[in-house]
């Protein structure tokens, strides 16, 4: 029985999905817009949309906690100077799934998540 086992786990353990979120979000905050499985784009938004309603405070706790989300002060300082203040009238739904089909030599099925 399932009963109580409901986060996504992507067939990975505890530290290769930490692994997996962070360059993920990495990707994301970066180019903005990314291509990638349609699972793992659904693990990756209620996550990366926290992150964006943190960086709107856009304070020193903040700051510190996404560097050390990030592991990386540049992608944190555009999170904070560039993608959140896009975001400041807005109560959520920052970022749009949109599928494209499935991958070739496996039949996954992929979307692109970007930012709105």
């Amino acid at each position: 029985m399932r009963h109580r086992k409901n986060k996504k786990i992507l067939d990975r353990n505890r530290d290769q999905r930490r692994a997996l979120f962070k360059n993920l979000a990495l990707s994301l905050v970066k180019a903005e817009k990314m291509k990638t499985t349609l699972a793992k784009a659904k693990f990756l938004r209620p996550k990366i949309e926290k992150l964006v309603t943190l960086a709107k405070k856009n304070n020193l706790t903040a700051r510190r906690r996404l560097i050390a989300i990030f592991q990386n002060e540049k992608i944190a300082k555009k999170m904070l100077e560039e993608v959140a203040p896009r975001y400041l009238e807005r109560n959520g739904g920052y970022t749009r799934i949109v599928k494209a089909g499935s991958r070739v030599n496996d039949g996954a099925e992929m979307a692109y998540i970007e930012f709105v």
